[in-house]
């Protein structure tokens, strides 16, 4: 419903970024620089996950202390600034092929070698029961939970640079079409990925670091080609996404800050240049929050950065079917959700998750949606209590 209309305001104006978007439709650098601030931001956690991901990996293979982080950050980095957006374009559809191969070899054949899957989820269970929080089920009180944090989720990841580019490079509006009919298998491909997680304690894995289960149980019970195979996929499965997420905040800086407010006259060999130099900034602050930050705070800013990001939803899209809104409403709007959303979670102990009770009903929900309800109330009252002409002005 959404990317497809988006895709034709790109192809018709020259748009390459969310910032270059909400410039076109509302005129307005502060609005643009909003939202190119906030893409960066949120992405700089995702890709530092990536590289977790490509560690965990190198680590199985025998790799110690920071070798394993040197070399995924070193290749990463290769591999973007050499061929750019061509590179993950070309091996992603490999990439994709080996990961089904290994998910699907792994859920069909590892609960055969741990007694079958009754045995796995009992197993799971046990591990929950010993924790003492925790269960296989979602609970009553977890329902809308989990129903807002799916919806928030959904629709920050089709905010974020990363998701844009992929959207703004498409061959046509078809294209995304057809790509968004498959996605669900992909999602569903995530869900059985998360079953290697009860696996682990069905193998009886013990790990001084969770991160390192599904590499562990490919090394335990199956062998070494195929473990060297499900390693390869693990390590292109993080790097691909990481390469378009570092090109997708590097385009944000050049061209709704750089070319914006530093040299409005660069050519666009200028602008790759900066784009290049800016996607290597990102990837080192990416490589920086794995260092000197614990992974579950890497994780909690991830999940903080999807409240970010969700807040330039409006700004992003409600241009594209209504004129009626303005940029200083939305610019309001923005402010209050990504500040007023970052202050809940942290108030809630970087968790993204608000209690709420109304009357005798209490429930948790998504603090990304609140943020965003509250984004889009004060940004119609900005719009109501101002005039038009006022706002044109400012």
């Amino acid at each position: 419903m959404v990317m497809p209309l988006l895709w034709q305001g790109a192809k018709d104006f020259g748009y390459v970024t969310a910032g270059d978007v909400v410039h076109g439709q509302f005129g307005s650098r502060g609005l643009e620089l909003a939202v190119a601030v906030t893409g960066v931001i949120a992405t700089m956690p995702y890709i530092a996950l990536q590289l977790v991901g490509m560690t965990a990996a190198l680590k199985a293979l025998g790799l110690h202390g920071e070798v394993p982080l040197a070399i995924a950050f070193i290749v990463l980095a290769l591999y973007t600034y050499s061929a750019g957006l061509r590179a993950p374009a070309l091996i992603a559809f490999v990439k994709d092929i080996m990961i089904y191969i290994v998910v699907i070899a792994a859920v069909a054949l590892i609960p055969s070698k741990l007694g079958g899957y009754a045995n796995v989820f009992a197993a799971a269970d046990a591990a929950f029961q010993a924790k003492g929080s925790g269960s296989l089920l979602l609970q009553p009180n977890q329902y809308v939970a989990y129903a807002t944090l799916a919806l928030g989720s959904a629709l920050a990841a089709f905010m974020y640079p990363h998701t844009l580019t992929g959207i703004f490079a498409s061959n046509s509006g078809n294209t995304i079409r057809k790509n968004a009919a498959l996605l669900p298998a992909y999602t569903l491909l995530l869900g059985l990925l998360a079953l290697l997680g009860h696996m682990g304690h069905a193998a009886g894995l013990k790990l001084d670091n969770a991160n390192d289960v599904v590499p562990a149980l490919f090394q335990t019970l199956f062998p070494s080609w195929f473990a060297g195979l499900a390693f390869a996929a693990i390590a292109i499965g993080a790097l691909v996404p990481a390469a378009v997420m570092s090109i997708g905040a590097s385009n944000l800086f050049t061209r709704n800050f750089w070319k914006a407010y530093v040299n409005p006259q660069v050519t666009d060999a200028g602008e790759a240049k900066v784009a290049k130099v800016t996607s290597l900034v990102v990837k080192v602050g990416a490589l920086l929050v794995i260092l000197f930050l614990p992974t579950q705070f890497a994780l909690d800013l991830q999940l903080l950065g999807g409240v970010w990001i969700l807040q330039t939803f409006p700004a992003l899209v409600f241009g594209l079917y209504t004129n009626w809104f303005r940029a200083p409403g939305l610019i309001a709007g923005w402010f209050v959700g990504f500040f007023g959303g970052t202050l809940f979670v942290w108030i809630n102990g970087l968790k993204p998750l608000q209690p709420v009770t109304i009357g005798e009903t209490s429930f948790t929900v998504y603090i990304g949606l609140l943020a965003l309800a509250l984004n889009v109330i004060v940004a119609v009252i900005v719009n109501v209590l101002i005039p038009a002409k006022v706002m044109a002005r400012a």
